[in-house]
């Protein structure tokens, strides 16, 4: 594991466990919890392919996904999900 991946594994970790203490407590919307309960599955996935060591990269294709997208949402699971997001920015990644 580089020095970037173990820096995004620590981070992945901490927001596992602040997700997973969020959900406990009870006094939230549904639609909340909902969306805490996705982000938590996308977390694991993520730290499921740190352990077999498939981290960074794309489902799709195989290849590795750059650094700087993984820096920005360590949970992407593909390029093309990066390309999605694209929609959402005036400027371009690179």
């Amino acid at each position: 594991m580089n020095p970037m991946q173990e820096q995004l594994f620590l981070e992945l970790r901490q927001t596992q466990a602040e997700i997973e203490k969020s959900l406990k407590n009870q006094q939230k919307q549904a639609w909340l919890t909902s969306i805490l309960e996705e982000e938590l599955e996308d977390v694991d996935a993520a730290l499921r392919k740190f352990n077999v060591g498939n981290f960074g990269k794309c489902e799709i294709s195989g290849e590795m996904i750059p650094d700087y997208l993984l820096k920005m949402i360590p949970t992407l699971k593909s390029i093309k999900d990066s390309e999605d997001l694209e929609i959402y920015y005036k400027k371009p990644f690179c």
